[in-house]
């Protein structure tokens, strides 16, 4: 039996950093993306409508995800302190 088949993956978008991760708004805009789509041929009052809820629920999205970031370091620096690293949990948790 053989199976023969293509496919794709679309287009490849690759995004890249200096000296450092991405902050939170460049993925809370990444998560905008995947939840809220809308096509470029609905009509105006729907296409707005899902653009105004988009920007509406982003500061709310940064800001929770931020948080969840602030929670990550505030648990690293404590496992540093177990582990006898107090200077470097310091500054971890002055970040």
């Amino acid at each position: 039996m053989q199976v023969f088949g293509s496919g794709g993956i679309g287009p490849v978008v690759v995004n890249t950093t200096s000296n450092g991760g991405f902050p939170v708004e460049y993925w809370a805009d990444r998560l905008l993306e995947k939840i809220i789509q809308v096509s470029d041929s609905a009509i105006p009052e729907i296409r707005d409508q899902a653009n105004a809820f988009k920007a509406h629920i982003r500061p709310a999205i940064i800001y929770y995800m931020q948080q969840s970031v602030n929670s990550d370091r505030t648990t690293l620096a404590a496992r540093l302190k177990e582990s006898g690293h107090i200077d470097v949990a310091e500054y971890i948790h002055k970040l």
